[in-house]
């Protein structure tokens, strides 16, 4: 499958983060909230303003903007 931003998957799709398309900036913060590249999650909720994606039991909460640069690819 090929890569789409975060914002256009649905909820309860299970995805793999392949690029980022942002600066050292985002690249820095995602890190510093467990989200690198490679990383998989499930998107628990996705609202207007924004996503909430879980991770080994943790939850993290990103923004509308920050949800359409993560290109990521549905699993199974």
């Amino acid at each position: 499958m090929s890569n789409q931003p975060l914002s256009s998957m649905a909820k309860g799709r299970k995805v793999r983060l392949n690029a980022i398309v942002g600066g050292r900036g985002l690249n820095r913060r995602l890190l510093s909230l467990g989200i690198s590249l490679g990383s998989e999650f499930e998107i628990i909720t996705h609202q207007r303003m924004g996503v909430v994606l879980a991770r080994d039991g943790n939850r993290v909460a990103l923004g509308t903007g920050i949800a359409q640069k993560l290109m990521v690819e549905a699993i199974d």
